[in-house]
């Protein structure tokens, strides 16, 4: 009985909240520009202070080095793997492709790690997270959009909430400035700062997901090829992971966290650089699929977490 209301409890508010996001949408309870203003407050504002306090608690050494240069490596081979699948299906699509490489961790990874692993320290996400943070801002975006200069590279750095976020939680981190902190009790208040600030992310981010997602207007048919392409792919590079973990790496990487990198739906800016309309709705609809997927698979982990 214990274990079911773990895996209730661990389920029950990812679902709740989806839920009340679309009733808000069925209902008209909330507009568009509402949802997308409460998505600019989560990006710009509540995100940045979890993935400061992630990477700022993290355990940083030599050999843990390695695992974002292995995730980026990851991400390239499943971008290059997407590209093959859709050059061998003929789809004809010419973003495609990037829906089989790159994971919506800022958006939606960093909630669903915490609701399915509580006792577990968000760095462990954020350390395989690193990696695809980098290979989505650098190779993904120089592809999908077409600038390759490295001044526009680095205007996007610099200008983007969550990675300059990203880059004092690793400089605090990495330089012993917070273990500092915590000999002097100022960690205490950051910690305190910091929950209080990102404690509604989750679930305004899920509310969010929620609200986007309208079941009805999935085209399986139309969309199959592209979701087939995703969960393969996702799949054997996954299986790649964990095989480097169980030999080369030694369990430096906690599996759970990949598992759940891994389950996540493509970066939702896809979209956008859809050239044809249809294309953008195909687009759409897919990592609407993937989502839905995304959060099938967060219930059937919460039962195997809550049995373990």
């Amino acid at each position: 009985m214990e274990k079911l209301i773990s895996v209730i409890s661990t389920a029950l508010p990812v679902f709740l909240a989806l839920f009340i996001g679309m009733m808000c949408r069925s209902k008209g309870f909330l507009t568009r520009d509402g949802v997308d203003t409460l998505k600019k407050v989560i990006v710009n504002l509540t995100l940045p202070f979890v993935l400061f306090n992630s990477f700022a608690t993290a355990e940083y050494s030599l050999s843990a080095l390695i695992l974002p240069v292995i995730v980026f490596l990851i991400c390239t081979a499943m971008l290059v793997l997407g590209f093959l699948w859709v050059k061998l299906s003929k789809s004809g699509s010419k973003v495609a492709p990037f829906l089989a490489s790159g994971f919506e961790a800022g958006m939606l990874g960093f909630s669903l790690f915490a609701l399915l692993f509580p006792d577990q320290s968000a760095s462990k996400f954020a350390m395989l997270v690193l990696g695809q943070e980098i290979f989505v801002f650098t190779l993904y975006k120089m592809l999908l959009t077409g600038k390759t200069s490295p001044k526009a590279i680095l205007n996007d750095f610099m200008t983007s909430p969550t990675l300059i976020a990203v880059l004092l939680g690793l400089i605090v981190g990495a330089s012993g400035l917070y273990g500092a902190f915590r000999s002097w009790g100022i960690n205490t208040i950051i910690e305190s700062v910091t929950s209080f600030i990102s404690a509604p992310t989750g679930t305004i981010i899920l509310f969010a997901v929620g609200f986007d997602l309208v079941l009805k207007e999935i085209n399986w048919k139309k969309t199959g090829n592209m979701v087939a392409m995703r969960l393969v792919i996702a799949g054997v590079m996954l299986g790649v992971l964990i095989l480097l973990n169980r030999t080369v790496l030694n369990g430096m990487i906690f599996e759970g966290a990949a598992v759940m990198l891994f389950m996540l739906p493509s970066p939702y800016i896809i979209p956008i650089f859809a050239d044809a309309a249809e294309e953008r709705v195909q687009i759409s609809s897919a990592l609407s699929a993937l989502t839905l997927i995304t959060m099938v698979l967060f219930a059937v982990a919460s039962v195997v977490v809550g049995i373990m």
